[in-house]
């Protein structure tokens, strides 16, 4: 099926999107609550550490085989599917493994041997998402982008409830773990429901170095943004103490949820739209022109609304001994702007088969910032963590 995106469908992908990202994030920010009432600072310290974990193998998912299934002329659909579907096993079950090995090294750095069969489990849902990875990418590439909203709501909004029922159960550290591995088989039945494509050949590796050579640099870039999400989870763990970094990972989770949702649906829908025009150079800069004006008509008046707002919602929420990271959170919501320009203009280069330009900016960006947290930590560590303890408002836990 050939890529036919119309205007008008652009926007309706962006609204499903949009809202699928919405939602869970308006139930996360009542778990977040819940989750203070019953978790502890060292419950959150070891949560992060966790997550963390699971992030960086997450990055190793996607070997560009989603993005080149959308990408590919239609004679090379089918073909890319069934050499993708294989080469997901591999990727998968490879990452189960690797994630179990780690979980001892990371347990080992942290002295703390409760990490060891957090890590394991939260690796299972790798053994899940090949039976339907390549359905999703169709589902995409067909623009069907409401099964992808579907999917989103169901699986992160049933996510945020068992975290909550399993939090005031006093699961602890597992009410935060378990909940991603409990939904994963959910969402894998919804897009099973929803496409019907089978694999047509037996195991093959044809292909795999197309798809290989096209996703590592996508991969380089998304390894960078992981660095760039977590490494300081990893800095405060280590010198400051587990459960420093619960209260630090605590703050992460306060504030930029719901713009960085929609940012995130932005994303999702933009790349199959300049996909469609990728062999028509007009038709492609009018796409991407379009696109900027959208994100700027969504995402400005989202953010100076949520800054407006600061002051009102954080002493209701989260109680008034937050007010004091308010001018810090206005600012780091201000920091949402830039984003999605930059998130446009990264799909548009993929879109064109450039993905190497993102890689190298994304070193650039990542090496600019590492040099400029390793001079603050140089510092006083209990001032850069008074300073910092707020300073990345809306990482959230669940991916």
């Amino acid at each position: 099926m050939s890529l036919q995106i119309r205007p008008s469908q652009f926007i309706r992908n962006i609204s499903w999107l949009g809202l699928s990202e919405l939602i869970p994030r308006i139930c996360r920010l009542g778990v977040v609550v819940v989750l203070a009432r019953f978790l502890t600072s060292y419950d959150y310290g070891l949560a992060a550490i966790v997550l963390a974990v699971s992030e960086f193998t997450r990055v190793f998912m996607d070997f560009g085989v989603n993005a080149k299934i959308i990408q590919a002329d239609d004679a090379n659909v089918e073909e890319l599917s069934n050499s993708g579907y294989w080469l997901n096993w591999v990727i998968f079950v490879s990452l189960f493994i690797i994630q179990i090995l780690v979980a001892f090294p990371v347990a080992w750095f942290y002295r703390d041997n409760q990490l060891i069969l957090p890590i394991c489990v939260g690796g299972i849902p790798y053994l899940i998402w090949p039976w339907v990875a390549v359905k999703n990418a169709l589902i995409q590439r067909e623009n069907r982008l409401k099964i992808t909203a579907i999917h989103n709501t169901v699986q992160n909004s049933l996510s945020y409830i068992l975290s909550a029922v399993l939090a005031s159960q006093h699961f602890g550290l597992w009410s935060i773990v378990l909940p991603g591995v409990l939904v994963a088989p959910i969402g894998a039945v919804i897009y099973n429901i929803n496409h019907d494509w089978q694999p047509t050949s037996g195991f093959t590796t044809h292909r795999w170095d197309e798809i290989i050579g096209f996703g590592k640099n996508i991969l380089g870039g998304q390894f960078l943004t992981a660095v760039r999400n977590n490494l300081d989870y990893l800095i405060v763990g280590r010198f400051l103490g587990i459960e420093q970094l619960g209260i630090y990972f605590f703050g992460f989770n306060a504030g930029l949820g719901i713009s960085l949702s929609v940012i995130s649906a932005l994303g999702t829908a933009t790349f199959p739209y300049f996909c469609e025009a990728r062999s028509e150079f007009a038709k492609l800069k009018q796409r991407y022109q379009n696109s900027l004006k959208t994100i700027a008509f969504v995402i400005v008046p989202l953010v100076l609304l949520q800054v407006s707002l600061a002051p009102i919602y954080v002493p209701i929420l989260f109680s008034p001994k937050w007010v004091v990271a308010v001018p810090v959170l206005m600012l780091i919501c201000l920091s949402a702007i830039p984003r999605p320009f930059a998130g446009a203009a990264s799909q548009l280069l993929v879109a064109v088969d450039r993905p190497h330009l993102v890689l190298r900016w994304d070193i650039c960006g990542c090496l600019s910032r590492r040099i400029v947290d390793a001079s603050r930590f140089s510092g006083d560590r209990g001032a850069i963590f008074d300073q910092c303890n707020f300073c990345g408002v809306g990482k959230v836990w669940a991916g």
